[in-house]
């Protein structure tokens, strides 16, 4: 069990873990009106932690909340300060940071209200490689699942709301089950979106390919690599590409706040490429780790660290 903060924000305050409760009557436990984000806080070469594109993972979650019809009862600043607060109060340099906001204790019926009393906390725990040091080293396997990607007018994909990811762990759970390290989902229409929490790239004879943002989720981490890929001047095509066309790829990886850059080994046990991390994946996971841990980072990346 990966080591947690004993001390959590909760709706404003500093507090042990063991005096941040709620009722049994929240809302967003029955029927999953939240929001919450994925954020990493790294090591820093020149001592120190940083946690990596807080503000953008911070819109993100205040957009989430507005996505679902509610107001977030912060604001960027607040949150953005209370993050960085947590880390220290639980002497975290490097940890992986869960912000969460629900609809708390108020009507149980669909319909919470207009004006519902929102909740909001911020976690912090030590966790390492999501899909393993072992598929971060030597590629990851995965399946394309059984379950379906929701139609865009089903679910609000631009949105890291809680209850959409019931979807997530019912294929996760499958692809485990069935001996891969991870699932694949398609669309409505059959053509590939991403992971169960991360999107998808692929090479396939010197292009780079990912999956358009109709029907996924705008990923901190793929909007990184996106801007890695601009400034090598390394054209990418947001194209959606079926699953008989990323058998044949080159290089697949996936990229997430907790899988960071994993490199794909196999789908569908058909061997990708050469069986392990392609030249350009092990490119991009070097840089990755070089601009979080802030060696040798860009002038024009520095703004992604936020000091603790």
């Amino acid at each position: 069990m990966s080591r947690r903060g004993s001390q959590v924000w909760y709706n404003g305050k500093i507090l042990p873990v063991d005096e941040a409760r709620i009722s049994l009557f929240t809302h967003g436990l029955h029927y999953g009106t939240g929001a919450f984000e994925g954020i990493r806080a790294y090591k820093q070469k020149s001592g120190g932690g940083a946690v990596f594109r807080l503000r953008e993972h911070m819109q993100r979650f205040i957009e989430s909340a507005k996505i679902m019809g509610f107001t977030a009862p912060y604001d960027l600043d607040t949150l953005v300060r209370a993050a960085t607060e947590v880390c220290k109060a639980n002497g975290f340099e490097e940890c992986y940071i869960r912000p969460i906001l629900f609809i708390a204790d108020g009507p149980l019926g669909v319909n919470p209200g207009n004006t519902p009393p929102i909740d909001v906390a911020i976690l912090t725990w030590e966790w390492g490689s999501y899909l393993g040091d072992k598929g971060i080293e030597e590629g990851a396997k995965l399946c394309i699942s059984s379950y379906v990607r929701p139609h865009v007018n089903s679910s609000m994909t631009k949105g890291k709301i809680s209850g959409q990811y019931v979807n997530s762990v019912l294929a996760k759970r499958e692809a485990l089950a069935h001996g891969y390290d991870e699932a694949l989902l398609l669309d409505p229409e059959g053509y590939l979106t991403e992971g169960s929490g991360e999107n998808l790239f692929m090479i396939r004879n010197g292009r780079v390919k990912t999956t358009p943002l109709n029907s996924i989720l705008n990923g901190i981490t793929r909007s990184t690599v996106l801007e890695y890929f601009e400034r090598k001047g390394i054209p990418v095509e947001a194209a959606r590409f079926t699953r008989d066309e990323i058998y044949c790829a080159d290089e697949v990886f996936m990229t997430g706040t907790a899988a960071e850059i994993t490199p794909i080994q196999s789908i569908d046990r058909r061997i990708i490429g050469a069986g392990k991390p392609g030249p350009l994946t092990r490119e991009v996971q070097g840089w990755y780790q070089s601009v979080v841990h802030g060696d040798d980072i860009p002038a024009w990346a520095q703004a992604w660290l936020t000091r603790i």
